[in-house]
This record gives C-alpha cells, sequence and structure tokens, in this order.
C-alpha cells in the first residue's frame, strides 16, 4: 500500500489557512472570525504534525500540542467575551461593535 504524499496534507493545510484567512478577512460576524481564526490555527497544526511525521522528530507533534492548548484557551477566553457581547448588543456584527463600551 503505498503512502499518501507529504505535499497533499501541506497543500489542504495551505488551503485551510486560506479560507480561514479569507473568513476573517471578508466576514462580519463574529462568530464566523472565530471559527476562521479556529480553522487557521488547525491548518498550522496539520502543517506541524506534517513535518514532525517527514523529519521523524517530536518537535512538531510538542507545538502542535501547545497550539492546542492556545487554541482551548482562546476559544474559553473568546466565547465569554462573545455571550457578554451578545447580552449587552442585539447584534454580532464587528463594525456595530468596535468598543466594550456601553
Amino acid at each position: 500500500m503505498a503512502a499518501v504524499p507529504i505535499s497533499w496534507f501541506l497543500t489542504l493545510s495551505a488551503v485551510l489557512f486560506v479560507i480561514g484567512a479569507a473568513g476573517f478577512v471578508f466576514r462580519r460576524n463574529i462568530i464566523t472570525v472565530f471559527m476562521s481564526i479556529e480553522l487557521m490555527l488547525n491548518a498550522v497544526n496539520l502543517s506541524f504534525v506534517t513535518f514532525a511525521y517527514q523529519f521523524k522528530k517530536v518537535d512538531g507533534h510538542l507545538l502542535a500540542l501547545f497550539v492546542m492548548v492556545v487554541a482551548a484557551a482562546e476559544a474559553a477566553v473568546g466565547l465569554a467575551i462573545i455571550l457578554t457581547v451578545f447580552k449587552r448588543r442585539p447584534s454580532l456584527n464587528i463594525d456595530e461593535v468596535n468598543s466594550m463600551k456601553n
């Protein structure tokens, strides 16, 4: 059975990162921007694990674990901020939520 080429994983990672970056730049909903950031972090994780597999090193797996810890903390804090904003305002549009006051 033939192995999947490394270039396929890196291409998938690049496509996922570009989709996440486009969602971050072009969308105006806080939830969509939040999901786009998570997608970009997962694309980077895929690259780390791919290179770790290619070079037979553990460093990529450790970096991926670190990125997952950061993503979990970002998800907890980000969702708390989103819920607070939604309680105070009826919309989650970024253009309407330009400051945390009032």
